[in-house]
This record gives structure tokens, sequence and C-alpha cells, in this order.
């Protein structure tokens, strides 16, 4: 994405717009209201589900979706039939004594993040670098899941940014805390299959599981590109 218009209060247009039920989920369809992931089918338990890519259609709302083991498939989230539809593609890539897919759900205009804030991902080229240097081979950026991208910094230059503001483009935002990283960063995104022990890798060398920062959008703005990023 090449820009992108973020709004005060509000995560990434789109990101994590949808979520995906099991049969034990705490997501209410009738009181639909911001539940912890758990409640919903992920890569850190059902490893499998990593492997997935996604294009979307913002005009027709439609989401193509990829993954190694299966055929490619084009379904609109708003559309019961087309949900069946999904369901059934999906439901192979979770074994059997694990949670099984059993709806499609949303929020509006709020994603359901891993925060109870509507939360913006912000990461750091250097630190992804480093992470992989003390791998010793390199490393998906995919696994990481970040909405925006910085390069240029020191690694971990990040971290001082805590509970201060930075400007990128028009965007004012927030830095709320660090991202604590799950299981699904262990997951190969290409393959779905556990190959690295990147939570290891964290507690070994820097003593807790952290990558990148949460952050929240305090004045909405366009971001683009080139951008650059500047703490006020």
């Amino acid at each position: 994405m090449a820009f992108v218009d973020l709004v005060a209060g509000q995560s990434m247009p789109w990101d994590r717009h949808w979520a995906v039920t099991h049969a034990d989920t705490k997501f209410s369809t009738s009181d639909p209201a911001w539940v912890m992931c758990r409640n919903f089918m992920i890569g850190s338990m059902i490893p499998r589900l990593a492997g997935i890519w996604a294009d979307f259609d913002e005009t027709t709302r439609e989401i193509t979706l990829r993954h190694a083991d299966l055929p490619e498939i084009t379904f609109a989230p708003g559309s019961p039939a087309d949900v069946t539809r999904f369901l059934t593609w999906v439901t192979p890539l979770s074994p059997a004594d694990k949670r099984h897919p059993t709806g499609v759900v949303s929020l509006g205009n709020q994603g359901i993040t891993d925060t109870d804030y509507p939360s913006i991902s912000i990461l750091n080229m250097a630190s992804h670098a480093d992470v992989a240097r003390h791998l010793g081979h390199p490393l998906e950026i995919a696994r990481w899941r970040g909405n925006i991208w910085l390069d240029g910094m020191s690694a971990w230059q990040e971290w001082d940014w805590v509970g201060r503001d930075i400007q990128i483009g028009q965007t004012v935002l927030r830095i709320k805390e660090p991202i604590m990283r799950c299981m699904h960063t262990t997951v190969n995104p290409n393959t779905g299959e556990r190959d690295v022990d990147t939570l290891a890798v964290l507690r070994d060398n820097w003593d807790h599981q952290n990558f990148g920062i949460y952050a929240e959008v305090i004045r909405g703005g366009n971001i683009s590109l080139g951008d650059t990023a500047e703490v006020l």
C-alpha cells in the first residue's frame, strides 16, 4: 500500500476488520463488542492459518485468499453463502483435535485488534535485522504482521518512544506500549509450519518477547511511503 488515510481513534483501515469465530468464542453476534484474540481462529493456536495470504478489493469488498495447500478462493464476508464457502475452504487447515471455524464477525468500523483499544502496530526494520542477525539467517518480515514499517532508524530505538507522540506524514500517533509476541511469529508465513523459535531469540537476547510498539491515532491524516517519523 503506497498510502493510507488514518482516522483518530480508529485502527488501520480494514486491518482485522473481520474475525473468524470458533465454537468456544465469547463474541456475541447479538451484542457485538471487543473480545480477546483467543476467541477467534488465530495462527498462534492453529499454525497452518499463518500460511494464508490475502488480497482485498475495497470496491467489491471481496477477499481473495491463497494457501500453499489449498486452491485460491474469492469471497465476500458480507454474504452468508460466501461465508459458508469460506468456512468449508479453511476448515481443513485445523487439525481434527483443534477448534474449527464457525463464522465470520465484525465490529463495523472498529478493527478487532489484539488490544482493547484501536491500535496501530509500528515496527522498525533495523530491529528486525538485529533479530535476524542473532538467528544467523534471514527472517520473513511478514511474521510480525506490522501496520507501519520504519526504516533508517537505530535498532530498538522505538522502545524509547513509549508514552510519547510521533508524527508520520499528516498523522500524529501516541505510542502506548511494546507488542508482546506470541507463537504466531514462530510460523513460516509461506508454509504454515513452525520453523523458527523467535520467542526464544527475543528472550535470550533482550530478556522479554517484545517486538514493535502499539500506537493510537490521535490526529488523523495521510501517511505515504517515504514520509518521515518525527518524535514530538
